[in-house]
This record gives structure tokens, C-alpha cells and sequence, in this order.
């Protein structure tokens, strides 16, 4: 038998936060990541306050009993640092308010988690400052209780980890030519630790170009120029 709750919120995603708090009340250890939604109400937002109305949304997962574990908690395969990662990005995720299953890549070297589910947008925020936070967030915890090996651990979502490395690379080469052809150093906008490795390792071996970083968090940002600019 399935149990549903309804819940309202100043968006859809804080409506589904709230939603699956109930939910979390209601059946305690709840597998988040099989919770099904349906928006009822997008919300209005009015003007001065007249006429705002809120967001709502309802929230079904089968009961205990009658539920089967979604098929990445029945594989077998996951390495201890795997099931621990899912786990958490599964609470994370249910925490911005975003629906998401798992997908799991290891190898030796490191362990990508892929957040597949509704509004990915969620997880990865402005530039995607959400799922930078969020893979720091799982790195700090995972590494201060891993029993295994530790390796580097990457969150995505929607392949934005792969979209936003080829941008930046095109950035890269882009702001390379017009350094050579002004004769003078470019800089880029503020990025985080992350993206500026892109860029940096992107243009290293760039005849005539050289990169650094200036200035200080959260405002860091690569620096573009000609060889001794």
C-alpha cells in the first residue's frame, strides 16, 4: 500500500523538501531516492503579496511491507566506499529537494556518483556552486570514515561535469588567441579551485601562453597571457 503526503512551500523544491520530511516521519529510514512526486501547484508568487500562492506538491513512496529495494541497492557489486557514497548523496539530494538515483563509477584511481533525477538544476546550483559544495561536503565526510583506500570521489549530475569542462576548455583557447593577438593578459571570471585546474592544465602546454591565479576566495580567477606578460 502506498502512503502519500501533501506539502506546500514558497517553491516546488522546498515543497518537496517538506514533503519528504513527512515522509521521513511518517516511515523513519525511508529510501528517499524511491520517492515518487507530482506537482499539483507550480505556486504564484503575486505582487506585494496579493495574490501569492503557494507551491504544492505530493509525495508517494510504497510502505515498508510492501516495498522492493530499487535495484542499486540490490546490486551486489558496490564497494564499501560506493555504498557509502550513495547513501549520502541520496540524503544530500533529497535535502535540495531533487528525486535522485545513483549511478556509480570506480576504478582504482577514483569514484564518479551521477545524480540521475528530476531538476538537476537543483543539485547544481549557479555554475554550479551546489554540486562543487556538495562533492567537497561528500569528499570531507567520506574520507574522514573510509575504511578503504582513499580515492577522489566526483558528483555529477546530467553530465554537467563534462558539459562544463568542455566550456571552459573553449574559454581557454578562446582567451589564449586573443592574449597573442592583443599582446596582453586576459582575465577570466571568478571560479572555483576546480574549474581554474581546467583551465590551467587545458593551456599548459600552449606555445608563447602561460596562466596564473589572482586574487582571493570566493573571487579567485585565472589569468590569461602572453609568455612573460
Amino acid at each position: 500500500m502506498d502512503l502519500s503526503v501533501e506539502a506546500s512551500g514558497e517553491t516546488v523544491g522546498e515543497a518537496k523538501w517538506l514533503a519528504l520530511r513527512e515522509l521521513d516521519r511518517l516511515q523513519p529510514g525511508l529510501d528517499k531516492g524511491s520517492v515518487r512526486f507530482q506537482v499539483v501547484s507550480e505556486g504564484e508568487r503575486g505582487l506585494l503579496g496579493v495574490g501569492y500562492a503557494p507551491a504544492k506538491v505530493v509525495a508517494t513512496i510504497a510502505r515498508a511491507a510492501d516495498a522492493e529495494p530499487p535495484a542499486d541497492k540490490r546490486a551486489t557489486g558496490d564497494s564499501e566506499l560506493a555504498a557509502g557514497v550513495r547513501e549520502l548523496l541520496e540524503r544530500l539530494a533529497a535535502g535540495v529537494g531533487v528525486h535522485c538515483r545513483v549511478r556509480i563509477d570506480e576504478d582504482s584511481e577514483s569514484l564518479t556518483a551521477s545524480c540521475v533525477g528530476d531538476d538537476p538544476g537543483l543539485l547544481i546550483g549557479k555554475h554550479g556552486q551546489t554540486i562543487d559544495a556538495i562533492q567537497h561536503l561528500v569528499n570531507a565526510i567520506v574520507w574522514r570514515e573510509a575504511r578503504e583506500a582513499r580515492k577522489p570521489i566526483v558528483i555529477d549530475a546530467a553530465g554537467y561535469r563534462e558539459r562544463r569542462r568542455l566550456t571552459l576548455e573553449s574559454l581557454a583557447l578562446r582567451s589564449a588567441e586573443r592574449a597573442l593577438r592583443e599582446g596582453s593578459a586576459v582575465e577570466l571570471e571568478p571560479m572555483s579551485a576546480v574549474e581554474r585546474k581546467v583551465v590551467h592544465l587545458r593551456l599548459q602546454d600552449e606555445p608563447g601562453i602561460e596562466t596564473r591565479s589572482e586574487g582571493t576566495e570566493p573571487n579567485r580567477y585565472v589569468v590569461v597571457a602572453p609568455t612573460g606578460a
